[in-house]
C-alpha cells in the first residue's frame, strides 16, 4: 500500500507555523504533494522534513511569494521531472512529476481565473494545454497519478451553493465540461470512487465563517489513470486538519 496526500498549503512557511511538520510526523504519509509553497527552498527549514525522512523535490514559481509545487517521498524516486517545458506555464511553478518505476505521480497546481477575465483566459488555454500534454504522457507513462488544486468543481455535488456560483471562476460551465472530458480521456476522481455523498470539500473562503458552517469548494483531487483503477484501496477528504484554507485529500494506492 502508498498512501499519496495532495495538500494546497496556501504559503508552507505559513502552514509550518500553524503545526504542519508534526501534523506530518504523526500522519506519515508515504507522499505528500504540496501546491501554493509562495517560497523557495531556501526559504523553508527543509531538514525538518528531511528529519521525517523524506526526499524532498520542489518547484517554486519565478516570482517570490507565489505559486511553487513539491513533492516528498519516503521512497526515491527513480526520475524527477521539473515543468511541462511550456516557459509562461513553467514560469510559475505549476508542475512537478516523480517516476516510480512504472507509476508517475504528478504535483499539479491549476491557475485561479478568479482574479479576471486576463486570468480566466489564461486559465483556460492552461487547461486546453495541460490536457494535451497529459494525453501524450499517457502513451509513454500510462500509470498515473495527478494530484493537486484543480481550481475546478466537477459537478453540483462538489459546491455548497451551485446556483448562486453558476457564474464563479471554478464552477463555470466550461470549466466543469473540461474536468468532465479529462475523466472520460481516461481518469478516476479517486475520492468519489469511494465516496458518493455530499457536503464533503477541500477549501473554503476565510469569509463568512465559511469553514465553521462547512461553506466550501471540493477543488483538490487525487486523480488515477485507468490503468490503475483496479490498485485503488481508499481514499478521503481531511477535513478537520486545518493548516490552510484548503485541508488535505488523500489516496490508497496497492
Amino acid at each position: 500500500m502508498r498512501t499519496i496526500i495532495s495538500y494546497n498549503v496556501n504559503g508552507i512557511r505559513s502552514a509550518m507555523n500553524k503545526g504542519l511538520v508534526s501534523w506530518l510526523a504523526e500522519t506519515n504519509p508515504d507522499v505528500i504533494c504540496f501546491q501554493e509553497l509562495k517560497a523557495w527552498p531556501e526559504q523553508i527549514d527543509v531538514f525538518e522534513f528531511e528529519k521525517l525522512g523524506y526526499h524532498c523535490y520542489w518547484n517554486p514559481a519565478e516570482k517570490k511569494g507565489y505559486s511553487g509545487v513539491a513533492i516528498l517521498s519516503k521512497v526515491k524516486p527513480d526520475r524527477i521531472h521539473v515543468g511541462m517545458g511550456i516557459e509562461k506555464y513553467d514560469r510559475e511553478g505549476r508542475f512537478l512529476r516523480a517516476d516510480f518505476g512504472e507509476t508517475s505521480l504528478i504535483s499539479v497546481y491549476h491557475p485561479s481565473g478568479s482574479s479576471g477575465d486576463e486570468r480566466q483566459a489564461f486559465k483556460m488555454q492552461w487547461l486546453a494545454d495541460f490536457h494535451q500534454f497529459i494525453d501524450n504522457l499517457k502513451k509513454e507513462r500510462p500509470n498515473l497519478v495527478i494530484s493537486g488544486d484543480y481550481n475546478i468543481c466537477h459537478k453540483p455535488i462538489d459546491i455548497h451553493d451551485p446556483v448562486r456560483n453558476a457564474t464563479s471562476s471554478g464552477f463555470l460551465p466550461e470549466e466543469r465540461e473540461w474536468m468532465e472530458q479529462f475523466i472520460q480521456s481516461g481518469f478516476v476522481d479517486s475520492f468519489r470512487a469511494f465516496h458518493p455523498e455530499p457536503h464533503k470539500y477541500s477549501w473554503w473562503s476565510f469569509r463568512s465563517a465559511a469553514r465553521s458552517k462547512n461553506l466550501g469548494w471540493r477543488i483538490d483531487y487525487n486523480m488515477v489513470s485507468a490503468p490503475m483503477k483496479s490498485k485503488l484501496r481508499d481514499a478521503d477528504i481531511l477535513m478537520d486538519v486545518v493548516h490552510s484554507d484548503h485541508c488535505p485529500v488523500v489516496v490508497v494506492i496497492e
